[in-house]
């Protein structure tokens, strides 16, 4: 008898750029109705974003255990953010990601989190590997939003400081990684003057992350003003997004 099967393939590394340059996530198998496709592709879609899902969901009328859509939709946690170049795939009732994370502790949550997702006529293969660089967690934790601050300073805003408390535990959860904070800016006004407002912001960011548990030694920053836009400065959405703090592993 033919099972239900999903592959959810994390492929490559997170990007250590804007969002727009993430690999895609690409989800494959056999399921048995369209609801059931949608049962699945709704949270991959609020998780990664729908640009980043590549959909190669078939359906055909085959038996499943069950409840099998709701318990594989529930192991589409933001845990799995937290996996680079890997794999979850669900074959019936047999479960087994792979892949790199981090740190021992991420490992087990991340399999501790599926098979909490599932019951137990589950089995969960837990083949993740230690020793990734962070910058997927990093990545993950950002999204894509925007650090922002008041217009024409260096001082954060409120929902600027709240991403920052999200990105100061990732960076303690990785633990001695070195990371540059990289601060641009869009094209509006002088190059002088954005490349010392880039540098003060991130000169600011870091100091805000110290004041939450970061060690100072790990963090450097770097300001690139306007010189490495990720999107059109014509427009007022494509200055916003290029107005960014960025996080990356040294």
């Amino acid at each position: 008898m033919r099972s239900p099967i999903l592959a959810l393939l994390l492929m490559g590394a997170f990007a250590a750029q804007a969002q727009v340059d993430l690999q895609p996530v690409v989800v494959e198998g056999v399921v048995p109705d369209q609801a059931t496709k949608a049962q699945i592709l709704d949270p991959l879609r609020e998780l990664y974003g729908s640009d980043r899902v590549v959909d190669r969901i078939q359906v055909e009328s085959i038996p499943t255990p069950p409840n099998w859509g709701s318990y594989v939709a529930g192991m589409i946690t933001p845990g799995l953010q937290r996996i680079s170049d890997g794999a979850l795939e669900v074959n019936g009732q047999s479960v087994r990601v792979s892949g790199q994370v981090v740190n021992e502790a991420q490992r087990q949550q991340v399999a501790s989190e599926l098979s909490l997702a599932s019951n137990s006529t589950y089995t969960v293969t837990n083949a993740l590997q230690t020793g990734g660089s962070g910058q997927g967690l990093l990545d993950a934790t950002l999204g894509d939003r925007i650090i922002e601050f008041e217009s024409g300073s260096a001082r954060l805003t409120q929902l600027g400081q709240d991403i920052l408390a999200e990105m100061a535990a990732s960076m303690i959860e990785i633990g001695d990684a070195r990371v540059q904070v990289v601060g641009h800016t869009d094209d509006v006004g002088n190059r002088q003057a954005n490349l010392a407002l880039s540098h003060a912001r991130a000169e600011a960011v870091r100091d805000h992350l110290v004041t939450l548990g970061v060690p100072r030694a790990n963090l450097s920053v770097l300001g690139k003003g306007p010189d490495e836009p990720v999107a059109d400065n014509a427009t007022d959405d494509g200055r916003a997004r290029n107005r960014r703090i960025q996080f990356q592993i040294l």
